[in-house]
């Protein structure tokens, strides 16, 4: 297969699992390239995710791991097949590659969750507030290129306004909800925005006010996609450098430990929509 001079955050998972699968068969690189035919130099390509690999060598890498869990295995399959060129493709070269790499999380993901605590989500932002999130940075950004990061960001909506819309869940502190990003009527549209999603039967907003006790989780603020089996689950958390992919089975424990205490710790979706109007009126 041809080399890739730029691979994907989701060709990268693939050839990172397909490591991991050999490291738990405790087989070297070049041990599990001799199985294939291959030399170390290409199995090193296919786990850096270089090199594609074919369903066949999918197979009989798993066979010789003994991996038996079937559903992994037609996971990584579907990956290495898969050539799906979606919207996001449309950005290549004109926005940062983290942002396309998290569009295509989305598009494959079966569910999505986020936590926020300082500002609205991405998928429940109107333009004007994401005009103003995006545009709120040192260096400003060229108009040109604002207008290309507001425009996808409002385009990754499809994945709960499309036909077939993925379970989405987000847990926002009252912070989130009362920072004026924009005026107060930018505010009051959020605001109703937000409303107008939650009352989809796929998608759950709730809030955790401030008037809540004995809560110090301020500092768990995530999004959480969800795989086609839970070891394919992937966090993403900002980071200065830009957004960071988590996906170790530890981390990813913890991160599902951590979001269960947050929707615990929130209204239920009923009291949270009664919350936010409240928060709407007092504009």
């Amino acid at each position: 297969m041809p080399r890739r001079r730029q691979p994907t955050a989701r060709q990268v998972r693939l050839g990172a699992e397909l490591r991991k699968l050999r490291e738990a068969a405790g087989l070297k690189a070049r041990e599990a390239a001799a199985l294939l035919g291959a030399d170390s130099v290409q199995m090193s390509q296919i786990e850096s995710a270089i090199a594609g690999v074919s369903e066949a060598r999918v197979r009989r890498l798993a066979a010789h791991y003994a991996c038996a869990d079937e559903e992994l295995i037609a996971a990584l399959v579907a990956m290495a097949t898969d050539r799906t060129r979606g919207w996001w493709e449309e950005y290549r070269g004109l926005l940062p590659t983290s942002f396309l790499d998290l569009s295509e999380l989305e598009h494959h993901a079966t569910y999505r969750w986020d936590v926020d605590f300082l500002h609205v989500p991405g998928l429940l932002q109107t333009e004007d507030y994401a005009r103003g999130i995006l545009g709120y940075r040192v260096p400003e950004l060229p108009e040109s290129e604002l207008d290309l990061r507001v425009r996808h960001r409002l385009e990754r909506r499809v994945i709960l306004e499309g036909p077939r819309p993925t379970p989405y869940e987000a847990v926002i502190h009252e912070s989130a909800l009362r920072i004026r990003v924009g005026d107060r009527t930018a505010a009051r549209v959020q605001l109703a925005h937000i409303l107008e999603f939650s009352e989809a039967e796929h998608v759950t907003v709730r809030v955790i006010p401030f008037d809540l006790d004995d809560f110090a989780g301020a500092d768990s603020a995530m999004t959480y996609a969800g795989g086609t089996v839970p070891k394919l689950d992937t966090v993403v958390r900002d980071a200065p450098q830009g957004a960071g992919f988590i996906d170790s089975e530890a981390q990813l424990g913890t991160f599902r430990t951590l979001f269960r205490r947050m929707e615990a710790a929130s209204l239920e979706p009923e009291r949270s929509r009664d919350f936010i109007h409240r928060l709407a009126k007092e504009l």
